[in-house]
């Protein structure tokens, strides 16, 4: 079940969402609109590896705006920071971004229970687009969940901007549950 915007209000008021800072305005029938902050994360190498670090450049995205190339992924973030225990949040582009060709996540739309950030965004344009600091980009919608909850407490946990890939540790070596090392 999706809460209404109205619902997703009443929710926000009584602390079982986070949307930090809340606007009214930007409550839609079934979503909440959230806006771009203004840095994003470029990976400085062509070519990225999954099992290592990659290097990043940060870009602050200028009040005459930015164009993305289309090329390259930019790491944005969400000027909001938000989340909830009890509902799942998750994230699409707003339909007036999607028509101009600018994926705002290529993949990665479900947040998870207790996930409180300013989300991470995974910016693709289709053609060189030009885009700006808090502009409208996207919305989150929210979905009650069923059964026994298990709340975030991953790598991106408490994020304030933009985020690189952590995806090598998941490749660093882990305990199994008889005390043997393994790697992924």
């Amino acid at each position: 079940m999706i809460l209404t915007g109205p619902e997703i209000e009443n929710q926000v008021s009584q602390g079982a969402i986070t949307i930090e800072p809340f606007t009214p305005d930007q409550v839609n029938p079934n979503s909440y609109d959230f806006r771009l902050a203004s840095t994003l994360l470029t990976y400085d190498d062509d070519t990225l590896d999954t099992a290592a670090p990659n290097s990043t450049s940060a870009i602050r995205i200028p009040k005459d705006g930015l164009v993305l190339r289309p090329d390259r992924i930019y790491l944005g973030a969400t000027e909001e920071k938000m989340g909830s225990n009890e509902f799942v949040p998750i994230i699409r582009g707003k339909s007036s971004i999607a028509r101009l060709g600018l994926f705002i996540n290529i993949t990665a739309d479900l947040i998870d229970l207790g996930s409180f950030n300013n989300w991470t965004l995974q910016l693709h344009a289709v053609q060189p687009l030009r885009i700006y600091p808090g502009m409208l980009i996207g919305q989150v919608t929210f979905w009650v969940p069923q059964g026994a909850r298990s709340l975030y407490s991953g790598k991106y946990q408490g994020a304030t901007g933009p985020r690189a890939s952590e995806s090598y540790r998941d490749f660093l070596p882990q305990t199994s549950q008889v005390g043997a090392d393994r790697a992924w």
